[in-house]
């Protein structure tokens, strides 16, 4: 008895340990753009096992599959990547309620706007800045499938000057002091040590606010808050680390700046000119527009919901993102997407596709922006933005052709996010 006891106990472990047999998914597509470098096909069968794409082929020939999805009369293509969003926020919100909501109130918020944002076609994005875990809970979640969401590549806290733009603002000293993420330094020495902190706490990407910003409660200053010292601390302790770094950055000389320091993507950009574009075009530095920011920010004017000096300040660059992308592209600035998502409604996402494409890009190079370009940012242009054989199933489907009318993706009919399908 004791013999078959054991032969039992281990036969279940067997059982236990083999994976279960995946899934695999036959896509009817009616077109399929495998690339934005590409046209759209005729009619698809797309393949997928275990969360991977398997393969693309012509027609809806015989597959041996465990289940079809019917797209027949749509337009199939990656899914969009954003490279600036803050989930665990929501656009207006009182200076104030820093002080009296737990940051865990971000992963509440967080759950619904990783919904939201999924179901407007983003297969991933980047987080750009949030509480200490919030956004790092919310990448857990999403991929282990416990909530539906994108794929989330998270910065954490972001790196700021004491008193800068990210640090606390605008409440009595010793309030602002309980309130302080730990993640403000002065110095080379201290700033090196923060972008090792945020690497050991599990930050994907290191974010940085390199200038003064719009929302916070400090009037004076879109010009470089850190030194250019601590910069390239930054910068070069964080690529010693194998993360990139984000830099928010307003000022042109804040631009100019982070750019010559290695910093590898300049957020917003707003008062970029010729020498901070020269700067950006030789360390190969890439700007993240987020003109929906502003546009966000703008539909909120004179309605009580920023205090007067924020008001004050989003007059003052209103008119310069109007002309920011053909000025960057003017010099041969790489552009890709991203939103600042959470500075205006979730899911409007795709909204900043239509306002890149006024600025005299392309439908193709438009859509390529946000998904073989933010891809590359990411370091991710073996996985997503596109579909391929060993791709992650991250995939939309639209009516329309979005490379002669980018603005189709405003309204996505299907997702489906490392092989799940968002309902």
């Amino acid at each position: 008895m004791h013999h078959f006891r054991k032969a039992l106990i281990a036969g279940t472990a067997m059982i236990a340990a083999s994976p279960l047999a995946a899934e695999t998914v036959a896509i009817r597509a009616g077109s399929v753009i495998t690339d934005a470098a590409a046209e759209a096909s005729g009619p698809a069968t797309i393949l997928i096992t275990d969360g991977r794409i398997v393969s693309v082929t012509p027609g809806h020939g015989a597959v041996t599959a465990d289940r079809e999805i019917d797209l027949a009369s749509k337009t199939v293509l990656p899914g969009l990547i954003d490279l600036h969003t803050h989930l665990t926020g929501d656009p207006g919100g009182d200076f104030w309620k820093e002080a009296t909501e737990p940051d865990e109130w971000g992963v509440v918020v967080g759950a619904k706007n990783a919904l939201v944002t999924v179901r407007a076609g983003f297969t991933t994005v980047r987080e750009a800045g949030s509480g200490t875990e919030t956004a790092f809970a919310l990448r857990r979640g999403t991929a282990e499938g416990v909530i539906p969401g994108p794929r989330i590549v998270a910065a954490g806290p972001a790196l700021a000057i004491i008193g800068g733009h990210a640090d606390v603002n605008g409440f009595r000293p010793e309030v602002n002091e309980l309130l302080d993420s730990g993640f403000t330094c002065t110095g080379a020495v201290e700033c090196a040590s923060k972008v090792r902190l945020a690497s050991q706490n599990g930050s994907d990407v290191i974010k940085i606010t390199a200038t003064g910003g719009v929302l916070s409660q400090q009037g004076r200053g879109l010009e470089a808050h850190f030194t250019p010292e601590e910069m390239k601390a930054i910068a070069d302790t964080a690529h010693s680390l194998g993360l990139k770094v984000m830099a928010h950055a307003h000022g042109a000389r804040g631009i100019q700046q982070a750019a010559e320091a290695g910093i590898d993507s300049i957020e917003h950009g707003t008062y970029l000119d010729e020498a901070a574009a020269k700067a950006m075009k030789a360390n190969g530095t890439v700007l993240v527009p987020t003109l929906m920011a502003l546009e966000g920010v703008s539909e909120g004017l004179g309605k009580g919901i920023y205090t007067p000096v924020v008001e004050n300040k989003i007059r003052a660059v209103q008119p310069l993102m109007a002309t920011l992308v053909s000025r960057a592209r003017q010099y041969g600035v790489t552009v890709v997407f991203g939103t600042d998502a959470g500075v205006f409604q979730h899911g409007r996402n795709a909204e900043e596709l239509g306002l890149m494409k006024q600025q005299g890009m392309t439908d193709r190079e438009v859509l390529a922006s946000a998904t073989t370009g933010a891809a590359t940012v990411l370091g991710m242009e073996s996985q997503i933005g596109k579909l391929a054989p060993g791709f992650s199933a991250d995939i939309i489907a639209v009516d329309g052709n979005p490379l002669t009318d980018v603005t189709v993706l405003e309204d996505v009919d299907f997702v489906m996010v490392r092989g799940r399908v968002i309902e």
